[in-house]
């Protein structure tokens, strides 16, 4: 974590000195699991990174993930909400500031991706249409969704298939 903190430092420093203003440091954590690096929760100021991608790839993973993650938070302290996660400035800030490649994925290998079921549904079309879990537990809520093609309301059918 020691080497973490320092990349992160370092990064804000160099905008520091570029905005000649100060940034709030995020608060940090390795707690994140799945398939992505790290995560930057603009309005909360949390950098959340991947411990297990990051004691697997140490090296690239202070060069290029820290510095991804913290442009987006200086890119929000410095034009906002409203602009594209990897848009124009996030690309500015990791080329010009950073003078590294506006990479949007890491290419790190991940684990294979657990099984996820969908929910079926059925409108006045031909074939199904295959729901998300989140999806579906929100139409248990009263959400609705119409079909696009035929305007009709998609209905469950009952059915789930493992995918």
């Amino acid at each position: 974590m020691e080497q973490l903190l320092a990349s992160l430092e370092t990064c804000y420093q160099l905008a520091e000195v570029r905005f000649q203003r100060r940034f709030e440091r995020p608060t940090v954590t390795l707690d994140l699991k799945g398939q992505r690096a790290g995560v930057a929760y603009l309005n909360r100021n949390l950098l959340r990174f991947n411990g297990q991608m990051y004691q697997d790839h140490s090296d690239d993973f202070l060069k290029q993930t820290v510095p991804h993650e913290v442009a987006h938070l200086i890119a929000h302290a410095l034009y906002g909400g409203r602009i594209r996660p990897h848009g124009s400035q996030w690309q500015a800030l990791m080329i010009e500031l950073f003078g590294l490649p506006a990479k949007r994925c890491h290419d790190y290998p991940v684990p294979e991706g657990r099984r996820r079921t969908n929910y079926v549904y059925q409108c006045s079309c031909p074939g199904p249409v295959p729901f998300t879990a989140q999806r579906h537990a929100w139409v248990g809520r009263g959400r609705r969704y119409q079909c696009r093609r035929c305007g009709t309301i998609l209905q469950f059918t009952g059915q789930r298939n493992i995918a």
